[in-house]
């Protein structure tokens, strides 16, 4: 379960979205036209996966999804359980049939897939009923799955990625739930590593959060959270980026930043710009690496009419 603080600050920021939520009538249609459903994944090209493989200097991958089990906390009430079976074999059965006696195992997932690393398609989160390119909740939440913006239609998302190393930035090993960065300290941050942000471009933030907490108290960890504010989401917005992620388990701080919803930057992102999130990525191995830019390829399971999804995205550098 989630802390009386988490519950506590979400509360306090649905009332002060009420207003906004009851008076979303009004919805844009997106750049890419009134049918489009795929959102910044338009952005994708031979040219910008050419112009990210060159950023492979070193032949190093990193992986960018953390390892997951029963244990991992999980926005509540998201939970993974798992069961190794050994089909016919019970009491030491060998299988004959196979022409030796044989044994294998099987194993049955049961599971929510906004467990761990994770992206965020088009249809998690909107605000009015609505989701990205004004498509309306009754019209595509099945309880057998979105008949649109599922993660099954993502194409590969392969481009350009940075980390942004936010910790560092505010001079601390792990930033605090709650703490919050918008375009003023984005900006900084990025001049002071010498990237410029791009369109197109995964952007990744590290806070030190999940090295810092996940495995020292992990109730702490899905608690609350350091992250983006809406000013900061608006900014990358703008920069027509294709993704945005964190070493954390929603990219937004927890509590929220002053005046703004919780999870408002979900809204930000995807219903109003088309944006994918990624959630819990394994920034701190690039950091300590030193890697400001890298070739990031993500490549998620299909399953028809997901809303998210787990995911371990490469990093190449």
């Amino acid at each position: 379960m989630l802390s009386k603080t988490f519950c506590s600050a979400v509360a306090v920021s649905v009332s002060v979205m009420a207003g906004s939520a009851m008076a979303a009538t009004d919805c844009a249609p997106s750049k890419w036209g009134a049918d489009d459903t795929l959102g910044s994944a338009n952005l994708i090209s031979p040219e910008m996966t050419l112009k990210a493989a060159s950023l492979i200097k070193q032949g190093k991958s990193q992986p960018l999804g953390i390892v997951i089990d029963s244990e991992t906390p999980a926005f509540a009430p998201r939970s993974l359980s798992l069961q190794v079976v050994q089909p016919s074999q019970q009491g030491g059965q060998k299988l004959d049939q196979f022409g030796y006696p044989g044994n294998y195992n099987d194993d049955l997932l049961q599971t929510w897939v906004g467990i761990g690393s994770q992206i965020d398609g088009l249809g998690h989160l909107g605000e009015g009923g609505l989701y990205y390119n004004c498509l309306d909740e009754k019209e595509i939440s099945q309880i057998t799955g979105l008949t649109k913006l599922g993660v099954h239609d993502i194409p590969p998302l392969v481009g350009r990625g940075v980390v942004l190393d936010m910790a560092a930035h505010a001079g601390k090993e792990m930033l605090a739930a709650g703490d919050h960065f918008g375009e003023a300290e984005i900006k900084a941050a990025a001049d002071a590593q010498g990237v410029v942000i791009g369109q197109g471009d995964i952007v990744l933030f590290h806070t030190g959060w999940t090295d810092g907490m996940l495995e020292s108290d992990p109730t702490a960890w899905v608690s609350g959270e350091p992250g983006i504010n809406v000013s900061g989401a608006r900014y990358l917005a703008s920069l027509d980026v294709m993704a945005v992620g964190a070493d954390t388990w929603g990219i937004e701080p927890i509590p929220p930043a002053p005046g703004d919803g919780a999870f408002y930057g979900h809204v930000v992102l995807l219903q109003e710009n088309g944006i994918y999130i990624l959630e819990t990525m394994n920034t701190g191995p690039l950091v300590r690496d030193g890697v400001k830019e890298f070739m990031f390829v993500l490549g998620q399971a299909r399953i028809r009419g997901t809303v998210q999804m787990i995911i371990n995205p490469v990093a190449l550098y």
